[in-house]
Protein backbone atom coordinates (compact mmCIF):
# COMPACT_ATOMS: atom_id res chain seq x y z
CA UNK A 1 0.00 0.00 0.00
CA UNK A 2 1.29 3.40 -0.71
CA UNK A 3 1.88 5.63 1.83
CA UNK A 4 -0.79 8.35 2.80
CA UNK A 5 -0.33 11.89 3.99
CA UNK A 6 -0.90 12.85 7.79
CA UNK A 7 -2.51 16.38 8.75
CA UNK A 8 -4.01 17.59 12.40
CA UNK A 9 -7.48 18.45 12.25
CA UNK A 10 -8.27 19.07 15.87
CA UNK A 11 -6.23 20.40 19.26
CA UNK A 12 -7.13 20.07 22.68
CA UNK A 13 -4.84 21.16 25.55
CA UNK A 14 -5.44 21.40 29.28
CA UNK A 15 -1.55 23.25 30.80
CA UNK A 16 0.18 24.71 33.47
CA UNK A 17 -0.93 27.42 30.87
CA UNK A 18 -4.03 27.28 30.49
CA UNK A 19 -7.19 24.73 30.06
CA UNK A 20 -7.48 25.47 26.24
CA UNK A 21 -5.68 25.49 23.27
CA UNK A 22 -6.04 29.60 22.30
CA UNK A 23 -5.31 30.40 26.26
CA UNK A 24 -2.26 27.73 26.52
CA UNK A 25 -0.93 28.98 22.54
CA UNK A 26 -1.69 32.99 23.69
CA UNK A 27 0.18 32.27 27.33
CA UNK A 28 3.09 30.96 25.30
CA UNK A 29 3.79 33.61 22.68
CA UNK A 30 3.32 36.31 25.94
CA UNK A 31 6.05 34.52 27.45
CA UNK A 32 3.70 33.53 30.24
CA UNK A 33 5.23 31.55 33.71
CA UNK A 34 3.13 29.11 34.56
CA UNK A 35 5.54 27.63 37.52
CA UNK A 36 4.47 28.52 40.81
CA UNK A 37 4.63 26.91 44.41
CA UNK A 38 3.04 23.43 44.41
CA UNK A 39 0.17 23.43 46.32
CA UNK A 40 -0.81 20.01 45.58
CA UNK A 41 1.31 18.27 48.94
CA UNK A 42 2.85 19.92 51.59
CA UNK A 43 6.65 20.22 50.44
CA UNK A 44 8.02 20.60 53.74
CA UNK A 45 9.86 16.98 53.39
CA UNK A 46 11.12 17.89 50.13
CA UNK A 47 13.81 20.22 48.94
CA UNK A 48 11.93 20.81 45.36
CA UNK A 49 9.45 23.43 45.82
CA UNK A 50 7.72 24.41 42.66
CA UNK A 51 5.77 22.85 39.69
CA UNK A 52 4.42 23.75 36.99
CA UNK A 53 0.75 22.78 38.08
CA UNK A 54 -2.37 22.87 36.00
CA UNK A 55 -4.63 25.18 37.84
CA UNK A 56 -8.80 25.08 37.89
CA UNK A 57 -9.30 21.98 36.33
CA UNK A 58 -13.28 20.19 36.63
CA UNK A 59 -13.20 17.06 34.98
CA UNK A 60 -16.92 16.79 35.44
CA UNK A 61 -16.73 19.56 32.55
CA UNK A 62 -15.66 16.06 30.23
CA UNK A 63 -16.88 13.00 32.31
CA UNK A 64 -19.22 11.85 35.07
CA UNK A 65 -18.79 12.32 38.85
CA UNK A 66 -18.61 8.38 39.14
CA UNK A 67 -15.85 8.55 36.69
CA UNK A 68 -13.85 10.89 37.63
CA UNK A 69 -13.66 9.20 41.17
CA UNK A 70 -12.08 6.27 39.37
CA UNK A 71 -9.82 7.93 37.21
CA UNK A 72 -6.09 9.23 37.87
CA UNK A 73 -6.28 13.08 37.51
CA UNK A 74 -3.88 12.17 34.44
CA UNK A 75 -6.78 10.06 32.63
CA UNK A 76 -8.62 13.01 33.86
CA UNK A 77 -6.47 15.04 31.53
CA UNK A 78 -6.16 13.01 28.91
CA UNK A 79 -9.63 12.69 28.58
CA UNK A 80 -10.48 16.55 28.90
CA UNK A 81 -7.95 17.32 26.24
CA UNK A 82 -9.40 14.63 23.81
CA UNK A 83 -12.46 15.97 24.23
CA UNK A 84 -11.21 19.38 22.81
CA UNK A 85 -9.65 17.80 20.39
CA UNK A 86 -12.25 15.45 19.10
CA UNK A 87 -14.71 18.52 19.34
CA UNK A 88 -12.56 21.18 17.41
CA UNK A 89 -12.02 18.48 14.44
CA UNK A 90 -15.96 17.83 13.99
CA UNK A 91 -14.87 14.33 13.23
CA UNK A 92 -17.44 12.16 15.10
CA UNK A 93 -20.05 11.08 12.95
CA UNK A 94 -17.35 11.08 10.24
CA UNK A 95 -15.45 8.17 11.01
CA UNK A 96 -16.05 4.63 10.84
CA UNK A 97 -15.26 3.40 14.50
CA UNK A 98 -12.98 0.52 13.62
CA UNK A 99 -10.86 3.21 11.66
CA UNK A 100 -10.46 5.27 14.71
CA UNK A 101 -7.49 4.75 17.06
CA UNK A 102 -5.93 6.14 20.57
CA UNK A 103 -2.26 6.84 21.00
CA UNK A 104 -1.86 8.62 24.37
CA UNK A 105 1.86 8.72 25.78
CA UNK A 106 2.48 8.38 29.86
CA UNK A 107 5.99 8.73 31.78
CA UNK A 108 4.58 7.44 34.95
CA UNK A 109 1.02 6.95 35.00
CA UNK A 110 -1.09 7.04 37.51
CA UNK A 111 1.82 7.45 40.28
CA UNK A 112 -0.35 10.03 42.29
CA UNK A 113 -2.77 7.25 43.04
CA UNK A 114 -0.06 4.36 43.81
CA UNK A 115 1.08 6.42 46.38
CA UNK A 116 -2.48 7.05 47.77
CA UNK A 117 -3.16 3.43 47.68
CA UNK A 118 0.11 2.17 48.81
CA UNK A 119 0.15 4.41 51.84
CA UNK A 120 -3.45 2.72 52.93
CA UNK A 121 -1.48 -0.55 52.49
CA UNK A 122 0.94 0.74 55.01
CA UNK A 123 -1.03 2.38 57.01
CA UNK A 124 -4.29 1.02 57.27
CA UNK A 125 -4.14 -2.61 55.85
CA UNK A 126 -4.42 -4.45 52.23
CA UNK A 127 -8.74 -4.46 52.97
CA UNK A 128 -8.39 -0.69 52.70
CA UNK A 129 -6.39 -0.63 48.80
CA UNK A 130 -9.54 0.66 46.38
CA UNK A 131 -10.42 -1.70 44.48
CA UNK A 132 -10.06 0.36 41.32
CA UNK A 133 -6.43 0.74 42.42
CA UNK A 134 -5.51 -1.26 39.41
CA UNK A 135 -7.11 0.23 36.48
CA UNK A 136 -6.26 3.66 38.00
CA UNK A 137 -2.68 3.56 38.17
CA UNK A 138 -1.96 1.69 35.05
CA UNK A 139 -0.51 3.53 32.03
CA UNK A 140 -2.43 2.48 29.23
CA UNK A 141 -5.80 3.54 30.93
CA UNK A 142 -5.97 7.34 29.43
CA UNK A 143 -5.82 5.73 25.93
CA UNK A 144 -8.62 3.01 27.10
CA UNK A 145 -10.89 6.02 28.96
CA UNK A 146 -10.54 8.12 25.42
CA UNK A 147 -11.16 5.36 23.23
CA UNK A 148 -14.54 4.23 25.73
CA UNK A 149 -15.70 8.03 25.57
CA UNK A 150 -15.53 8.31 21.97
CA UNK A 151 -15.91 4.69 20.77
CA UNK A 152 -12.46 4.17 19.20
CA UNK A 153 -12.15 0.87 18.35
CA UNK A 154 -8.71 0.67 16.21
CA UNK A 155 -5.75 0.43 17.93
CA UNK A 156 -5.67 1.49 21.54
CA UNK A 157 -2.21 1.96 23.20
CA UNK A 158 0.12 4.34 25.09
CA UNK A 159 3.89 4.75 24.62
CA UNK A 160 5.72 4.59 27.74
CA UNK A 161 9.10 6.06 27.12
CA UNK A 162 9.80 8.47 29.86
CA UNK A 163 9.82 12.13 29.00
CA UNK A 164 9.73 10.98 25.19
CA UNK A 165 6.40 9.65 25.59
CA UNK A 166 4.18 12.03 24.01
CA UNK A 167 6.43 11.90 20.74
CA UNK A 168 6.56 8.57 20.31
CA UNK A 169 2.62 8.62 20.74
CA UNK A 170 2.27 10.80 17.75
CA UNK A 171 5.13 9.25 15.59
CA UNK A 172 3.30 5.98 15.83
CA UNK A 173 0.12 7.16 15.16
CA UNK A 174 1.20 8.82 12.29
CA UNK A 175 2.94 5.55 11.18
CA UNK A 176 -0.02 3.48 11.53
CA UNK A 177 -2.22 6.10 9.26
CA UNK A 178 0.23 6.18 6.79
CA UNK A 179 0.59 2.37 6.48
CA UNK A 180 -2.88 2.40 5.93
CA UNK A 181 -3.80 0.20 9.65
CA UNK A 182 -6.25 3.59 10.58
CA UNK A 183 -7.84 6.40 9.10
CA UNK A 184 -7.83 8.86 12.16
CA UNK A 185 -6.06 8.77 15.49
CA UNK A 186 -5.97 10.68 18.76
CA UNK A 187 -2.64 11.27 19.85
CA UNK A 188 -0.76 13.30 22.21
CA UNK A 189 0.33 12.52 26.24
CA UNK A 190 -0.98 12.68 29.31
CA UNK A 191 0.58 13.54 32.99
CA UNK A 192 0.10 13.92 36.56
CA UNK A 193 3.15 13.34 38.36
CA UNK A 194 3.09 16.34 40.97
CA UNK A 195 2.91 14.04 44.27
CA UNK A 196 5.57 13.93 47.56
CA UNK A 197 7.23 10.28 45.78
CA UNK A 198 8.21 11.51 42.16
CA UNK A 199 9.51 14.76 43.56
CA UNK A 200 11.57 13.30 46.10
CA UNK A 201 12.56 10.64 43.60
CA UNK A 202 13.64 13.59 40.92
CA UNK A 203 15.84 15.43 43.47
CA UNK A 204 17.42 12.57 44.79
CA UNK A 205 18.26 11.60 41.27
CA UNK A 206 19.70 15.42 41.29
CA UNK A 207 17.22 16.04 38.07
CA UNK A 208 14.77 18.99 39.73
CA UNK A 209 16.43 22.59 40.31
CA UNK A 210 15.95 23.66 44.41
CA UNK A 211 15.28 27.17 43.58
CA UNK A 212 12.23 28.76 45.18
CA UNK A 213 11.66 31.93 42.77
CA UNK A 214 9.48 30.96 39.50
CA UNK A 215 11.61 33.63 37.31
CA UNK A 216 14.83 31.71 38.68
CA UNK A 217 13.80 28.14 38.06
CA UNK A 218 13.11 26.75 34.46
CA UNK A 219 16.29 27.99 32.42
CA UNK A 220 16.60 26.03 29.26
CA UNK A 221 20.06 26.48 27.78
CA UNK A 222 21.31 30.19 30.63
CA UNK A 223 24.64 29.28 32.19
CA UNK A 224 22.51 29.26 35.45
CA UNK A 225 20.32 26.38 34.75
CA UNK A 226 20.25 23.56 37.79
CA UNK A 227 17.41 21.39 36.72
CA UNK A 228 14.41 20.88 35.86
CA UNK A 229 11.12 21.82 37.13
CA UNK A 230 8.54 19.52 36.70
CA UNK A 231 4.92 19.82 35.26
CA UNK A 232 2.03 18.06 34.45
CA UNK A 233 -1.22 18.07 31.81
CA UNK A 234 -2.39 17.08 28.48
CA UNK A 235 -2.25 17.62 25.11
CA UNK A 236 -4.00 15.69 22.36
CA UNK A 237 -3.93 15.81 18.49
CA UNK A 238 -6.17 14.36 15.84
CA UNK A 239 -4.22 12.90 13.33
CA UNK A 240 -6.18 12.16 9.94
CA UNK A 241 -5.25 11.11 7.07
CA UNK A 242 -5.59 13.60 4.24
CA UNK A 243 -7.77 12.68 2.04
CA UNK A 244 -10.25 11.39 4.35
CA UNK A 245 -9.99 14.73 6.15
CA UNK A 246 -10.10 16.60 2.54
CA UNK A 247 -13.48 14.91 1.71
CA UNK A 248 -15.55 15.34 4.62
CA UNK A 249 -13.87 19.61 4.52
CA UNK A 250 -12.51 19.21 7.86
CA UNK A 251 -10.14 22.17 9.03
CA UNK A 252 -6.15 21.68 8.66
CA UNK A 253 -3.66 23.33 10.99
CA UNK A 254 -0.51 21.37 8.76
CA UNK A 255 0.62 18.17 8.54
CA UNK A 256 2.99 15.73 10.21
CA UNK A 257 5.79 15.06 7.29
CA UNK A 258 8.66 13.47 9.66
CA UNK A 259 9.24 11.07 12.41
CA UNK A 260 12.55 10.39 13.91
CA UNK A 261 12.79 7.64 16.98
CA UNK A 262 16.53 6.21 18.49
CA UNK A 263 17.72 4.96 21.15
CA UNK A 264 21.37 6.09 22.49
CA UNK A 265 21.62 2.54 24.16
CA UNK A 266 24.27 4.27 26.20
CA UNK A 267 22.53 4.86 30.14
CA UNK A 268 19.72 4.92 32.00
CA UNK A 269 19.52 8.67 32.52
CA UNK A 270 22.26 10.56 30.51
CA UNK A 271 22.27 11.36 27.11
CA UNK A 272 25.06 9.81 25.25
CA UNK A 273 27.55 12.55 25.35
CA UNK A 274 28.61 12.70 21.68
CA UNK A 275 24.52 13.25 21.10
CA UNK A 276 24.43 10.35 18.76
CA UNK A 277 21.00 9.27 19.18
CA UNK A 278 19.09 12.45 19.55
CA UNK A 279 20.95 13.79 16.12
CA UNK A 280 20.15 10.73 14.32
CA UNK A 281 16.54 11.33 15.49
CA UNK A 282 16.33 14.30 13.55
CA UNK A 283 18.46 13.59 11.06
CA UNK A 284 15.69 10.72 9.95
CA UNK A 285 12.76 13.24 11.07
CA UNK A 286 14.15 15.95 8.31
CA UNK A 287 15.03 13.16 5.55
CA UNK A 288 10.74 11.63 5.89
CA UNK A 289 10.02 15.98 5.68
CA UNK A 290 12.43 16.38 2.69
CA UNK A 291 14.21 18.93 4.20
CA UNK A 292 16.07 21.35 2.14
CA UNK A 293 18.83 24.10 2.81
CA UNK A 294 16.63 26.86 2.05
CA UNK A 295 14.34 25.89 4.57
CA UNK A 296 13.04 28.47 7.50
CA UNK A 297 13.63 26.00 10.45
CA UNK A 298 11.99 26.44 13.98
CA UNK A 299 13.37 23.57 16.48
CA UNK A 300 11.12 23.50 19.51
CA UNK A 301 13.77 21.68 21.92
CA UNK A 302 13.67 19.12 24.57
CA UNK A 303 15.54 22.02 26.50
CA UNK A 304 15.18 20.53 30.27
CA UNK A 305 17.21 22.82 31.67
CA UNK A 306 19.35 20.42 33.09
CA UNK A 307 22.88 21.23 32.75
CA UNK A 308 24.39 17.58 30.26
CA UNK A 309 21.01 17.38 28.53
CA UNK A 310 20.85 21.14 27.20
CA UNK A 311 24.80 21.27 26.49
CA UNK A 312 24.44 18.18 24.92
CA UNK A 313 21.27 18.62 22.57
CA UNK A 314 22.57 21.98 21.61
CA UNK A 315 25.64 19.50 20.22
CA UNK A 316 22.82 17.25 18.37
CA UNK A 317 21.03 20.42 16.02
CA UNK A 318 24.77 21.18 15.30
CA UNK A 319 25.20 17.46 14.20
CA UNK A 320 21.79 17.42 11.93
CA UNK A 321 21.72 20.57 10.58
CA UNK A 322 25.60 21.94 10.24
CA UNK A 323 26.93 24.35 12.02
CA UNK A 324 26.02 27.03 9.70
CA UNK A 325 22.56 26.08 9.60
CA UNK A 326 22.07 25.50 12.91
CA UNK A 327 23.44 29.15 13.76
CA UNK A 328 19.97 30.59 11.60
CA UNK A 329 17.95 28.37 13.00
CA UNK A 330 14.94 29.54 15.52
CA UNK A 331 15.27 27.44 18.48
CA UNK A 332 13.14 27.80 21.79
CA UNK A 333 12.14 25.78 25.05
CA UNK A 334 8.34 26.14 25.97
CA UNK A 335 9.29 23.91 29.19
CA UNK A 336 10.61 27.52 30.36
CA UNK A 337 6.95 28.43 30.42
CA UNK A 338 5.51 24.96 31.57
CA UNK A 339 8.10 23.14 33.31
CA UNK A 340 8.82 19.79 31.71
CA UNK A 341 5.36 17.26 31.34
CA UNK A 342 7.69 14.42 31.15
CA UNK A 343 5.19 12.15 28.98
CA UNK A 344 3.11 14.93 27.82
CA UNK A 345 5.79 17.49 26.97
CA UNK A 346 6.63 15.89 23.53
CA UNK A 347 2.33 17.13 22.95
CA UNK A 348 2.16 20.29 24.08
CA UNK A 349 5.56 20.47 22.20
CA UNK A 350 4.25 19.52 19.17
CA UNK A 351 1.28 21.82 19.57
CA UNK A 352 3.56 24.49 19.91
CA UNK A 353 5.18 23.71 16.55
CA UNK A 354 1.74 23.06 14.51
CA UNK A 355 0.97 26.74 15.89
CA UNK A 356 3.86 28.35 15.39
CA UNK A 357 4.01 27.45 11.58
CA UNK A 358 0.05 28.18 11.47
CA UNK A 359 0.55 31.71 12.73
CA UNK A 360 4.08 32.84 11.65
CA UNK A 361 5.14 33.39 15.63
CA UNK A 362 7.59 31.67 17.58
CA UNK A 363 7.26 31.12 21.28
CA UNK A 364 10.67 32.72 23.26
CA UNK A 365 11.91 30.64 25.77
CA UNK A 366 12.08 33.20 29.12
CA UNK A 367 14.75 33.88 31.71
CA UNK A 368 17.39 33.27 29.29
CA UNK A 369 19.92 35.74 30.97
CA UNK A 370 23.24 34.89 30.83
CA UNK A 371 25.61 33.15 27.88
CA UNK A 372 26.72 29.62 28.43
CA UNK A 373 29.63 28.79 25.57
CA UNK A 374 28.79 25.17 25.66
CA UNK A 375 24.97 26.87 24.01
CA UNK A 376 25.66 29.19 21.73
CA UNK A 377 22.80 29.19 19.12
CA UNK A 378 19.30 31.09 18.83
CA UNK A 379 16.89 30.14 21.68
CA UNK A 380 14.94 32.95 21.03
CA UNK A 381 15.74 34.86 24.29
CA UNK A 382 12.28 36.25 26.31
CA UNK A 383 10.35 37.53 23.34
CA UNK A 384 7.99 35.42 20.76
CA UNK A 385 9.34 36.41 17.49
CA UNK A 386 7.63 36.42 13.90
CA UNK A 387 8.67 34.41 11.32
CA UNK A 388 6.87 32.42 8.62
CA UNK A 389 8.91 29.19 9.51
CA UNK A 390 8.88 26.18 6.51
CA UNK A 391 9.64 22.90 8.56
CA UNK A 392 9.40 23.24 12.48
CA UNK A 393 10.87 19.77 14.67
CA UNK A 394 9.91 18.73 18.13
CA UNK A 395 12.97 16.87 19.42
CA UNK A 396 11.68 14.60 22.76
CA UNK A 397 14.91 12.70 24.62
CA UNK A 398 13.81 10.48 27.46
CA UNK A 399 15.18 8.00 30.46
CA UNK A 400 16.56 5.21 29.07
CA UNK A 401 18.12 6.57 25.53
CA UNK A 402 14.49 7.31 24.14
CA UNK A 403 14.90 10.29 21.52
CA UNK A 404 11.58 11.16 19.49
CA UNK A 405 11.99 13.48 16.62
CA UNK A 406 8.61 15.16 14.67
CA UNK A 407 8.54 17.37 12.02
CA UNK A 408 5.55 19.49 10.57
CA UNK A 409 5.13 21.70 7.49
CA UNK A 410 2.16 23.70 6.42
CA UNK A 411 -0.34 23.03 3.99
Amino acid sequence: MSERRVVITGLGAITPLGNSVEECWNSLIEGKNGIAPITQFDTSRVKAKLAGEVKDFDPLKYMSKIESLRSDRNAQFAVGAATQAVEDSNIMGNIDPDRFGVYMGSGVGGIKTFETEFTKLIERGPNRVSPFFVPMMIANMASGMVAIKFDCRNSVMPAVTACASGSHAIGEAMRAIRHGYADAIIAGGAEAPICEGAVAGFVNICALTLATDPNEASLPFDKRRGGFVMGEGAVALVLEEYEHAKKRGAKIYGELVGYGTTCDAYHITAPHPEARGGAQAMINAMKEANYKESDVVYVNAHGTGTPMNDAIETRAIKIALGEEKAKQTYISSTKSMTGHMLGAAGAIEALACILALKEGVIPPTINLKEHDEACDLNYVPNKAVKVNVDLALSNSLGFGGHNACLAFRRI
